[in-house]
């Protein structure tokens, strides 16, 4: 990846449902070049539940918003139309597309379907409370709309392991469906919360049956080739066997190269079981660091009290940074979403600092965090300050790094730069009160000033004959100390002058 790559989640929650999203990003491809932006994340872009469904209640993975299926032609997010120009868009200005990727469950059934099944513990999904009854659940997918067209397959209760919905009486609870080679995924196949995590919503996808797995990778081979996107995020993998999960993106690079992108979404705090994961499915792709986003959540409600030399522990980006994609938030943990651990506004520039300035990990940008947040709990966007810190990133964040993590309280690191970007950086974090660190940027730079490029400060700092200056940074605030000749008005001249 040329530069320092950096990965886009273009959607929030709780975005209008006015099916505009993708005429904005083909609008905005443009801009998120200028910022660096080498890949953006979609949200799911097939059909849903209805149009105000994100795209987690996926009904039909075929219809990318050109069939009338529930309620409407498009989806939340626009039209295929829409879809494919604004990967376009994306394309033309060198930025990767990766695609949001649900296939644990399925939602919005056109018919329901008797079959047996077991009522089961939702502490404990092992358990059973109850001996197998016949149900009706909402588990027939002919999707009238589309008819064949694209694929013929038709999905009923055989190809799913449970749901949450007996029609009959309206009662809801956590069925296990009973029958030949059923039951919930091997225990050490998925996550071992509630006993076994394989049942999580909607209807339960049974990759044990050959011809859904069979079909699945049809799907995303016809996906791949009719909208040409550059990888694939993976929703809920803890819930889905590790092992389909593998032979899945191994199915795709070998159809399509093994330049194919591919990021798992595996929600654990705790870098030993992320480990085992990546390691069950040997290293095939990545995962995001929910561990270092945790530490951020932690760091920004405990204030002062928290280390911030502890701002790593058992993250993935410490311990196996190529395999790490950083970030602060998402849609899952924003206000008001059931994974809600959102990081305080006041410590979002900081933690943004930690994963855009310094050398490991992919890290991504939330949507969310840059534009604002809608909902029942509206965050506003941090645009012109991450403004600042994604041109550092882009200009500045390059060659040998030094970290100077020795206070609770004040940390810091420096960049020295490279043959192509010879214009290192200092970054400075502080969670309690104003403070300093003394670190090292360069002999070259002896008898030279540094200035804070995020404005924070005013003052200069002077580089001493052995290359250390003494940085200073506001209490609860973030300082990037660069080159005095580099200051913003003149960073973004020389940008015009160079293009």
């Amino acid at each position: 990846m040329a530069g320092n790559g950096l990965m886009m989640q273009y959607f929030e929650w709780y975005l209008d449902d006015d099916g505009q999203l993708w005429n904005r990003l083909k609008e905005d491809a443009t801009h998120l070049k200028e910022l660096g932006i080498t890949a953006v994340w979609t949200p799911p872009a097939y059909k849903a539940t209805g149009t105000n469904d994100a795209g987690y209640g996926v009904y039909d993975l075929y219809d990318l918003g050109e069939f009338d299926q529930k309620g409407a032609v498009r989806t939340k997010y626009g039209t295929k139309a829409e879809y494919l120009a604004a990967i376009e868009a994306l394309h033309a200005e060198g930025i990767a597309v990766y695609a949001d990727v649900v296939l644990n469950h399925k939602a919005g059934a056109d018919e329901t379907e008797r079959f047996r099944a077991y009522e089961v513990n939702p502490e404990n999904r092992q358990e059973k409370r109850t001996d197998s009854y016949e149900i009706e659940g909402w588990t027939k997918f002919t999707f009238p709309g589309r008819g064949d067209k694209y694929s013929d397959f038709k999905w009923s209760w055989e190809h799913f392991t449970g749901t949450d919905f007996n029609n009959e009486n309206g009662r809801k609870a956590i069925y296990m469906f009973k029958g030949f080679d059923k039951g919930w995924a091997e225990d050490e196949s998925v996550d071992n919360e509630h006993g076994n995590y394989d049942y999580l919503m909607y209807t339960d996808i049974d990759y044990s049956h050959p011809a859904v797995v069979k079909e699945i990778k049809k799907w995303a081979d016809w996906y791949i080739k009719e909208t040409g996107v550059d990888g694939f995020r993976l929703d809920a993998i803890k819930h889905i066997h590790d092992h389909f999960v593998q032979d899945f993106v191994e199915t795709i690079r070998a159809q399509h190269g093994d330049d194919f992108y591919v990021v798992g979404e595996y929600w654990k705090y705790r870098y030993g079981t992320m480990r085992e994961y990546l390691e069950a499915t040997d290293f095939t792709f990545d995962l995001f660091d929910v561990a270092l986003h945790q530490n951020f959540h932690a760091a920004s409600q405990q204030g002062k009290e928290y280390d911030l030399r502890n701002l790593f522990e058992q993250s993935l980006v410490a311990k196996n940074p190529t395999h790490a994609v950083t970030f602060v938030d998402n849609h899952d943990s924003q206000p008001s979403q059931a994974l809600q651990s959102y990081v305080e506004p006041w410590f979002t520039p900081l933690a943004y600092g930690v994963i855009l300035l310094r050398e490991q990990g992919f890290p991504c940008l939330f949507y969310g965090d840059y534009y604002g947040i809608k909902g029942p709990n509206p965050v506003e966007g941090q645009q012109a300050f991450l403004d600042k810190l994604l041109y550092l990133r882009a200009n500045h964040a390059y060659g040998e790094q030094r970290d100077y993590f020795d206070h609770g309280n004040c940390v810091g690191w420096t960049r020295l730069g490279n043959e192509d970007h010879p214009y290192g950086l200092a970054t400075v974090i502080s969670n309690s009160d104003e403070g300093f660190k003394d670190m090292y940027v360069g002999e070259q730079y002896a008898g030279q000033t540094f200035a804070d490029y995020t404005g924070n400060r005013e003052e200069k700092v002077e580089i001493s004959e052995a290359g250390n200056g003494r940085f200073p940074v506001n209490a609860g605030s973030i300082s990037v100390w660069v080159k005095d000749a580099i200051t913003q008005e003149q960073a973004f001249d020389a940008d015009a002058v160079e293009e």
